[in-house]
């Protein structure tokens, strides 16, 4: 019975052994080093709409953007400065221009 148990002993130290070096380590590498992340997935393609030649042409007008609200102040300030207003009336013409 004693040599059973030292059989199995045996056995189970070589299965557990056997267990412990199932990581490879490749040349030149560390067991510090993370593992290598997954590769990206493969780009989507897509098929390009073909324009036909019987459809009427699709405009896409966009308005232009008007002015900022700064470049409204320094327009005006720009024009009561040229119209020769002080400095209290340019600020009160620049309001009243501004907001217009």
């Amino acid at each position: 019975m004693k040599h059973a148990s030292v059989v199995c002993a045996v056995l189970l130290a070589l299965v557990f052994a056997s267990a412990a070096s199932a990581q490879v380590i490749p040349p030149g590498g560390s067991q510090f080093n993370p593992p290598l992340p997954a590769p990206p997935p493969p780009p989507k393609i897509e098929v390009p709409v073909v324009p036909q030649l019987d459809a009427l042409p699709q405009p896409n007008y966009a308005p232009t953007p008007g002015p900022s609200f700064g470049e409204r102040i320094s327009k005006c300030l720009d024009d009561a400065a040229a119209s020769g207003l002080g400095p209290s009336e340019r600020s009160n013409y620049s309001r009243n221009c501004a907001n217009r």
